[in-house]
């Protein structure tokens, strides 16, 4: 009992940490500073962020996504799997299971995310193209999410893995910050920008109406 308290507080301890060294890292980027912008505006700031997180992310709106829809879509479900794993997370810190209906849910959501892991997994080891641009924080990042997935999933079956999942959970979290999982993070803040710079300047959404003159 002491020992499953020890590793709550360590996952506490340690998602502060990797809260804390990522909006250090926004505010080590934001003291470069922004150029002046000397065009005057041609759209809606807002419009373009409402475009960025709304049609702009969907597969047809980029080439890569058209043209890799199966690989989009298991993205889509392998991070809505990693969003299910650290909400029970967030359960099991507060002593309490998913109620059963949702617990069903996550379990599915669970299964599927580690299956299209794997399937990416398998595909960037087997892909020349993918293979020659990957680095080991790639295999790296996508086992811990992997263990992340298996884990959460056993944990709803059996109780005995809870300390796994939390033990895991640790690692996860403190590596964060240091690897390429933490574009989970920064994918709002660099998509606020795409779409704040982009919608100022009349460009999104695409075929709107420019509202001024472009310098």
């Amino acid at each position: 009992m002491i020992f499953l308290s020890v590793l709550k507080l360590g996952v506490v301890i340690s998602a502060a940490f990797c809260a804390a060294a990522l909006v250090f890292q926004i505010v080590q980027t934001l003291r470069f500073g922004r150029k002046a912008d000397p065009s005057l505006p041609a759209g809606g700031r807002m419009a373009g962020v409402l475009y960025a997180f709304g049609p702009g992310m969907m597969p047809w709106a980029k080439e890569s996504g058209r043209e890799h829809l199966f690989t989009w879509t298991a993205g889509v479900i392998l991070h809505a799997a990693v969003f299910f794993a650290f909400t029970e997370v967030g359960f099991l810190l507060a002593g309490m299971m998913p109620p059963p209906g949702p617990s069903r849910v996550i379990r599915i959501v669970l299964a599927l995310g580690f299956l299209c892991g794997l399937g990416l997994l398998i595909k960037r080891a087997i892909t020349p193209s993918l293979k020659a641009i990957s680095t080991p924080d790639d295999f790296i990042a996508n086992g811990l999410v992997g263990g992340l997935l298996l884990l959460a999933w056993c944990a709803l079956q059996w109780l005995w893995v809870i300390p796994l999942l939390f033990l895991w959970s640790i690692y996860l979290f403190l590596y964060i910050p240091l690897g390429k999982i933490r574009h989970c993070f920064f994918f709002f803040y660099t998509r606020i920008l795409f779409g704040d710079f982009f919608g100022r300047r009349g460009v999104l959404p695409h075929g709107g109406h420019e509202k001024g003159p472009r310098a």
